[in-house]
């Protein structure tokens, strides 16, 4: 027990020591970022416990309390509300933190099938080359040449339409995190590929290769390591993307559906009221779309500087 909580503790006072972390907490806009994504992570994953009130439970909801503004109590029934309410009394603090867990969930999960495709597509036609690689890559600039929002939208009306009527909305998520992640995929594939090429020329590839291992086997083993920290760099930088790219959708009604509405479908509510005075409605889940983005951003501004060898 000693022997192991003293491996541990080398290994985090390696961790604090490490050029990372100092790059880290030299950065106070970094560090304020980190906080930001942390709170309002745990604050989504803690939603049901942190909100006061589940806001897509009709039996919650008081038609009176609608359109409450932010901290004024309402003339009806005397209820005041943080952010206030919208045209259905949902409390608006309870729907941004029910949807920053849909928000959250559809970016975090586009980006892993982002990075299996491009990961995989990128080490097979940077180790195999030839054809293999020439019709990656002619897929990949195909679909370069249209908008990201466009692929993912075409894909989600294909996928959304090959589904039973029944299953449409139970399946709306998943063929979300699926339309977004396959319409960013190119982007990984073409950075694994550039590295996958210079690393299958090294010394230490063609030892393996020398040694009889399989060719799967050297990709996953030897090339896979090397193209994890670019691909790291993309996919922070990718979330925020994929995060605004489902936002989007859902503002244009084809995303999530309204049984659980993310931080874009409460904006497509929002902007049908900001001409009437309600503000609130549309104001404070974009201040939380927002801040997301932007802190997500920056980590990914400062993970591609400090990785950066050039810049230490």
């Amino acid at each position: 027990m000693a022997a192991a909580d003293a491996v541990r503790a080398g290994r985090l006072r390696r961790a604090l020591d490490s050029d990372l972390f100092y790059s880290f907490r030299r950065s106070p806009l970094t560090v304020v970022a980190a906080v930001v994504v942390l709170v309002i992570g745990l604050a989504a994953l803690l939603a049901p416990w942190i909100a006061p009130t589940d806001p897509f439970d009709p039996s919650s909801l008081d038609l009176m309390d609608g359109k409450t503004p932010p901290l004024k109590p309402n003339e009806f029934t005397g209820h005041t509300f943080l952010l206030g309410t919208d045209d259905q009394g949902r409390d608006v603090f309870s729907a941004i933190l029910y949807g920053a867990r849909i928000s959250l969930l559809v970016g975090f999960a586009s980006v892993v099938v982002s990075m299996a495709i491009g990961i995989a597509l990128g080490l097979l036609a940077g180790y195999r080359g030839g054809w293999v690689d020439s019709v990656i890559m002619r897929v990949a600039d195909v679909q370069l040449t249209f908008p990201d929002l466009l692929v993912a939208l075409m894909i989600f009306g294909i996928a959304r339409g090959a589904l039973p009527i029944a299953a449409q909305e139970h399946m709306a998520i998943p063929v979300l995190i699926l339309s977004i992640g396959i319409a960013k995929w190119p982007q990984y594939a073409r950075t694994v590929r550039g590295v996958t090429m210079v690393e299958r020329g090294k010394d230490y590839v063609q030892a393996a290769r020398v040694v009889g291992l399989p060719a799967g086997k050297i990709m996953r083993r030897h090339i896979l390591p090397n193209v994890l920290g670019p691909v790291l760099v993309i996919a922070t930088l990718g979330l925020s993307l994929a995060i605004i790219t489902e936002a989007t959708l859902s503002f244009l009604g084809v995303g999530v559906p309204p049984t659980s509405p993310s931080l874009g479908t409460l904006l497509r509510i929002g902007q049908e009221y900001i001409a009437s005075g309600e503000w609130w409605i549309l104001f404070f889940p974009a201040i939380a779309l927002v801040a997301i983005a932007l802190s997500v951003n920056l980590l990914g501004d400062w993970l591609r500087d400090a990785l950066n060898p050039r810049l230490r």
